[in-house]
This record gives structure tokens, C-alpha cells and sequence, in this order.
């Protein structure tokens, strides 16, 4: 409950910055918030809302909330929580604690409050303010890419009171901190700087607007991820092993299941064609992948016979989200002539019409070489990745594609292509790989290094990794693949691609396992935050 907020004495701060009595009666909750605002309003006073992040308070802030209070007598302000805010990386800068205490300390500002939602809603429903005071940039609708201030319109028309917006000099937090209190290194900053420069941030507007109306089809295997967490205990007494306790455990949905989740925050056709177990031997979890499937995603799963869904277990200790160690369940082998088949079939049936068919070959038996015959031959637009894992380590390499548009394949991947685990990556994405296969576009990922992308007139351009403090790598090169490649669908080049990916890379890697998947407002919001 935040009608509290915690001493930040508790938190390692001095006595003397703990918020006084004054400003800790400022701070409501907001179920406490809906009964203090219907007390006023029976008192006849006029109430105003404000709502936003408030990360960087500066003077375009305090002069909206200025011109805020000139509407009512009493200033309701309403933050977003830390865990919604989807502004880019290491943001908010600051928590919610110490946001609402700043405001709290403003003497024009009556009551702060918090929203754990992604929208003013929550606020709206318990303020009912007779005024909701917006900034001028809000005021074109079209403007908005929440698409949210519509709606909140009508909601706080619906209790009666009125959207006004404010009219005078406006920052963006955003743009102060990444001028004043860089996140990045030189190097970052200097490329980024470049990119504002460019233009940038219209191109990939217009190119999200072209990749929505793609019909894309993704192929891989469904991979069924279970984390179970475990603390360690320590060396066995009797055995040489090590010992740990069980504590909980949890199972998301992942391989190419989270990939076409990923896919469809910015396209809105999408269609899986995935593989799973045989229902007559044991558990497939296709109940299980369908319900975590984004329900604009059409599915069509092929039966693997006499074998079991893909499943990797992997024991993790949860304070840091390390992995311990990991189990496969699978059978691997190539599948049956007659299954190939229906396969086949059902493949030739879906991409004929794609404008975007992408691979997720994970190496575990689904994509044979007849496979990749009918892909390479009759993808309109093929993008590939082919991926090494515990389970394939050095038989699933990327020659085995003779052709694509686009393909996108992590460091190691790359050495082991080239069979040279020295060589440099700009050189395996510029030279190495465009010697081995028939491809316009290629990127070569390198974790914390970023990315190296080759343009189809043979130059190699490096672009940084955007992401700070990872908590799980799993599936961040699958989001960053799937986020690329129908961006250069769409017709953006190698480099912009690249950059988007990077941008969905940064994001996932913040997100334990699969619990959640990307949507096209955070990725929007991601990019305005970086070019700003």
C-alpha cells in the first residue's frame, strides 16, 4: 500500500532526507485516493489531475502543473510505477518513492498517488476530476503513439468532467537525461547522436506502419522452457555432488512459440507452423503453448511420432537468475518420410502468399534439407536463422542454407560457420559468410559488443548493444531476429534493422524467461527514449 512510503533512512539514505509528516500525508494509495477525492467533491471543491512518469522533474513540468492548478483548487498528481514505465533502458531513473516524495514536496500539489497499469485509467476511475490536464503535445490526437488519450477522453467525460491540455514551453525528460546523465558510453552516444541527426526515428515510424500490414509465416519447433528455481546447498557429505533445495519452479512457452509472440507486436498477421510431441505417448503441451500463443497468431502444429515436445529444464538460482544446469527432453532425429509430407504440404499451402517467411531452425529435427528446398525456392522473402545449442553444437550451421534475404546469427554461431573461432566478426559478416551463401542481408549478434551488419553493397557497419544489467539472455536473439527481419521486409536497410533488433535484444534481456512478450508500444517508446 503506498498511501505509506517506506523512510528512506531504511534504504541506506541519511535521517535528514526522510519525507516529513507533510509530504508523507500527500502520498495516497490510490483505493484511498477514490475516498479522499468523493469527500472533496461533496465539499464542492474542484478537482484537477495530472498524470504522468515525472522521472526528471524540470521547469516545463512545474510550469504545467502551474497552469494545471489555475483549473481547481485541489492538484491531484498521478504517477506511472516503475514496472510500467516503458521508456527505455535503465528507466525511470528514478523509483516511484522518490518521484512521489519530490512531488509531494511541491506545495501547488495536494496529493500524489500511484497507478500500477500502463494508462491514466486507473487514476481517472478514482479521482473523477472535474479537469484532466494534459500537455500541448497531446493535443493531436494522432500524435500519441499510446493511443490512449481517446480513450481517456471519453472515460473522464463519462464522470462528467473535461480533457484541457496546457499551452506553454515543454521538455522531454527523456532528452535531459540522455543529454545530462548519459546511460551509455562514448562510443554509444556518438553513434546514437548520428542517428538523431539522420532522421531516423521517421523512417522506422513508417516502416512499422508498412511491416503491420505483412503476412508473415514463422517455422521452428515449439520449445517448452521450464526454470526451476533452486538454492544451493552445498557439497553432498557422502558423494562428489553438489546438493540444492528445490523452492519453485515455472514452464513458459518458448522456441518458436515466443518468437511468433515477439512477431506479433508489430505484425498483425502472423502464422506459426510449429512441432510438437505425440499426443499418444505422453504430455505435448499443446494446450499449454496455444493459450500462451498471442491470439492473433494462427497455429498449425505437425505431431512428431513416437517423441516428445521439445523441453529444456534448466535449475536456476533465483536471487540472480544464474543458471545451474540444464536438461533436454527431446528426440532430435529427422522426421518420417510420410510426416515430412503433410509437412511439406501445409508449408507450400501457407507461404505461397507470405510477403515474410522466417525459420527458426533450431536443429532439432524439424527443418530437413527437403524442407529447406521449399523454402529457399519458394519464399517470396526468406529470413533464417540457425541456431547452435547444447543439444546440435556443431551440425545445425547456416551453410546449409544456400539462399536468403536475411540472415542473423550470434558470434559463435558465426565461428563455427567459418570454422575459425579467431576470426573477426566484421570480417565473417562482411566476407566470410557472403563467400559461403547467396544473402543481400546479414547480421552477426555479439552480446554486450552489439551487432555487425553487413548492407547489400558489401559494407559493415557495428552498432552497439543498448542494454544495461541483464537479468535473462534466453530468447533475446530470437526477439532480436524476428523484430529485424520484417523490418527489412518492409524495406529498411541491413543497418536500421539492426538497430531495431539491438532495440528488441534490450528489452527482452530485462524479462525473466518468457513471462511476458514484446509489444509495439514499448518498442516505440524505446526508440523515441534513445533518440531523444
Amino acid at each position: 500500500m503506498l498511501g505509506k512510503v517506506t523512510p528512506l533512512a531504511a534504504v541506506g539514505e541519511d535521517r535528514e532526507h526522510i519525507p516529513n509528516e507533510t509530504i508523507k500525508r500527500k502520498i495516497i494509495s490510490l483505493p484511498d485516493m477514490d475516498a479522499v477525492c468523493t469527500r472533496l467533491r461533496k465539499q464542492g471543491r474542484t478537482i484537477v489531475l495530472c498524470h504522468g512518469v515525472f522521472d526528471l522533474v524540470h521547469v516545463g513540468h512545474l510550469r504545467h502543473l502551474k497552469a494545471a492548478r489555475e483549473f481547481g483548487d485541489v492538484l491531484v498528481i498521478s504517477i506511472t510505477a516503475d514496472e510500467y514505465v516503458n521508456k527505455g533502458p535503465d528507466r525511470p531513473a528514478f523509483t516511484a518513492e522518490l518521484r512521489t516524495e519530490f512531488l509531494a514536496s511541491l506545495e501547488l500539489v495536494d496529493f500524489v498517488t500511484v497507478v500500477h497499469e500502463n494508462s491514466a485509467a486507473p487514476a481517472l476511475r478514482a479521482v473523477k476530476p472535474h479537469f484532466y490536464v494534459k500537455g500541448d503535445e497531446y493535443a493531436a490526437h494522432e500524435n500519441d503513439i499510446t493511443g490512449k488519450i481517446v480513450y481517456e477522453r471519453e472515460l473522464v467525460e463519462s464522470f462528467g468532467g473535461q480533457l484541457v491540455f496546457t499551452h506553454d514551453v515543454t521538455f522531454s525528460s527523456s532528452n535531459l537525461l540522455n543529454k545530462h546523465f548519459p546511460l551509455h558510453d562514448e562510443a554509444t552516444k556518438e553513434y546514437l547522436d548520428t542517428l538523431r541527426q539522420s532522421g531516423v526515428g521517421k523512417k522506422i515510424s513508417q516502416l512499422l506502419g508498412r511491416a503491420a500490414d505483412l503476412r508473415v509465416v514463422i517455422v521452428g519447433e515449439a520449445v517448452i522452457d521450464r526454470y526451476v528455481y533452486v538454492a544451493p546447498l552445498g557439497k553432498s557429505a557422502k558423494e562428489s555432488i553438489i546438493a540444492a533445495l528445490q523452492k519453485s519452479e515455472e514452464m513458459f512457452a518458448g522456441g518458436a512459440v515466443a518468437a511468433a509472440n515477439h512477431l506479433a507486436a508489430i505484425c498483425k498477421d502472423v502464422e506459426l507452423i510449429s512441432l510438437v510431441g505425440d499426443p499418444r505417448i505422453g504430455e505435448t503441451h499443446e494446450d499449454f503453448l496455444r493459450e500462451r500463443l498471442d491470439q492473433s497468431v494462427k497455429v498449425t502444429f505437425v505431431h512428431r511420432p513416437e517423441g516428445p515436445t521439445v523441453q529444456k529444464t534448466r535449475f536456476v538460482e533465483p536471487t540472480y537468475v544464474r543458471k545451474l544446469f540444464e536438461i533436454y527432453q527431446m528426440d532430435d532425429r529427422s522426421l518420417p518420410d510420410d510426416v515430412q509430407d503433410e509437412f511439406h504440404a501445409v508449408l507450400r499451402s501457407k507461404i505461397k502468399d507470405a510477403d515474410l517467411v522466417i525459420v527458426c531452425d533450431f536443429g532439432h529435427g524439424m527443418i530437413s534439407q527437403r524442407t529447406i528446398d521449399i523454402l529457399e525456392s519458394e519464399s517470396r522473402f526468406l529470413a533464417v536463422n540457425a541456431q547452435s545449442n547444447a543439444g546440435n553444437i556443431g551440425y545445425n550451421l547456416i551453410q546449409k542454407y544456400k539462399r536468403a534475404d536475411f540472415i542473423c546469427i550470434d558470434q559463435m554461431e558465426g565461428w563455427l560457420a567459418v570454422r575459425d573461432r579467431h576470426a573477426d566478426t566484421a570480417d565473417i559478416a562482411g566476407r566470410l559468410l557472403p563467400e559461403m551463401m547467396d544473402c543481400p542481408n546479414i547480421i552477426v549478434t555479439a552480446g554486450k559488443a552489439g551487432c555487425f551488419v553487413r548492407e547489400r553493397d558489401g559494407r559493415v557497419v557495428k552498432i552497439p548493444s543498448f542494454g544495461n544489467g541483464a537479468v535473462d539472455t534466453i530468447g533475446a536473439g530470437d526477439a532480436f531476429f524476428v523484430i529485424a527481419a520484417p523490418m527489412l521486409a518492409a524495406g529498411a536497410d541491413c543497418e536500421t534493422a539492426g538497430f531495431m533488433g539491438n532495440v528488441a535484444g534490450a528489452i527482452t534481456i530485462g524479462i525473466v524467461g518468457h513471462r511476458r512478450y514484446l509489444t509495439k508500444l514499448e518498442i516505440q517508446r524505446y526508440v523515441m527514449t534513445l533518440l531523444k
